[in-house]
């Protein structure tokens, strides 16, 4: 028996889910675009923790990052993809449905 197409479970990422990787697509979310230096700010990681996960979400297309010089020096900008942005959110739902909320 195949699962209900409609089921909010379908959602349910475990790229995403890993705890920083979730807390990287909700400050993404919210923020639209962040400075990767600020992001590792927010999550408390050091710049390789922050980089190894940023790779994964890369890897699935769920974010995206953009290289601009400031104040003379290089910074990295990341954002979600719509695709990320969509897995994103079915992600929060299954969640919901997982706590009955």
């Amino acid at each position: 028996m195949s699962p209900d197409p409609a089921d909010p479970m379908d959602g349910f990422d475990i790229t995403i889910h890993a705890p920083n990787r979730l807390r990287i697509c909700a400050l993404l979310d919210t923020a639209g675009e962040a400075e990767f230096a600020i992001v590792q700010r927010e999550l408390n990681v050091s710049a390789s923790v922050l980089s190894k996960h940023v790779t994964v979400l890369m890897d699935a297309d769920y974010v995206e990052q953009r290289k601009a010089v400031r104040d003379t020096r290089q910074r990295v900008w990341l954002r979600l993809t719509s695709r990320g942005r969509d897995a994103y959110q079915a992600h929060l739902a299954a969640l919901r449905a997982i706590v009955g909320s």
